[in-house]
């Protein structure tokens, strides 16, 4: 059998649906498997063994016409839209496939969860009940990124050039994009200055996004390294951090995949959504989530000014890490 997984993005989707990808792997350990994603996001998926890749922009003329004209001369057998949005299902119901999994209850898809998704459960949680839908036992595994020993050994030279081999250092993403200005927690500073007190260097990481906030941030306190690593550097960079505290954001989801205790800091984003996986119960919230959870499924969008650096310590603290 051939077998066509859909997944275009964005960066924190593409790791949450990670150990999706892997399961369908183990489940169609004998087939042909491959990966219709964008350039953008290939290269995450350049070292999977088994999994071949095929990257179209999504934008652009004749974008789309492409990855019709290739995904039917494929001739596959069966299909998982882990994507599910306009464009994918656009390709699904031409592509000729005779049976497509997907994430919602309507064509193009035969196999589906039964109810529509309104946002009522993780975006991952929701992956799980597509596999479930084709016959496929849900995955238990974290999300992860394979590693190549060149990167291992760029790393480890970036930490010996740096002096922080033998260092306790902590990761901290005080960006976001520019667009979502209000993911950014307005505290980083007082936060990376309490640590250092404690013994910690401060490490910050980012995009191009994040430059200048890093630029003034680490004139006053710790390492700018904005920009200075991929995707996989960063997920190896993280495996040596003792934790990591960041916005709503992709290193956030990134450092998911180093095996490290990772703080999310939420307000105006629903966390119940788009938490980096394994680390619910290091979400910190103006308002505690054991309130949140009282409140069933209702989501109030709260300011991060509201969240105290006093509150931030104090979870580390519980969680013994200061």
């Amino acid at each position: 059998m051939k077998i066509l997984i859909i997944k275009l993005g964005a960066l924190g989707d593409m790791i949450m649906a990670s150990p999706i990808i892997r399961r369908i792997q183990q489940h169609h350990e004998n087939d042909s498997i491959h990966l219709l994603t964008t350039p953008a996001f290939a290269g995450l998926f350049k070292d999977w063994h088994g999994l071949k890749i095929q990257a179209f922009p999504r934008k652009g003329p004749g974008s789309l016409w492409q990855s019709l004209r290739w995904l039917r001369k494929q001739r596959f057998d069966r299909l998982y839209d882990l994507q599910s949005n306009d464009r994918s299902g656009l390709l699904c119901a031409v592509s000729g496939v005779p049976a497509r999994a997907g994430n919602h209850p309507r064509f193009p898809y035969h196999l589906h969860p039964h109810e529509p998704y309104v946002g009522q459960c993780h975006a991952y949680e929701r992956l799980q009940q597509i596999l479930i839908s084709a016959g496929i036992e849900p995955s238990h595994e974290p999300p992860q990124l394979p590693v190549t020993q060149e990167t291992r050994l760029h790393i480890k030279k970036w930490l010996d050039d740096t002096e922080l081999a033998s260092s306790r250092f902590v990761l901290l993403h005080a960006g976001a994009s520019l667009k979502h200005a209000n993911k950014r927690w307005p505290y980083f500073l007082d936060l990376a200055l309490a640590l250092q007190s404690k013994g910690f260097q401060v490490i910050w990481i980012g995009a191009n996004d994040d430059i200048e906030v890093n630029r003034a941030l680490a004139a006053r306190t710790g390492i700018d390294a904005t920009a200075l690593f991929d995707v996989t550097e960063l997920a190896e960079l993280g495996k040596h951090a003792g934790f990591a505290v960041t916005n709503d954001s992709a290193p956030m989801h990134i450092l998911s995949c180093s095996g490290i205790p990772v703080f999310g800091l939420f307000g105006p984003t629903n966390w119940r959504r788009s938490h980096a996986l394994g680390q619910r119960q290091r979400v910190i919230t103006p308002t505690s989530v054991a309130d949140i959870n009282a409140q069933k499924n209702i989501f109030k969008p709260q300011a991060l000014d509201e969240l105290s650096v006093r509150q931030v310590l104090e979870r580390l603290n519980h969680a013994g890490l200061i």
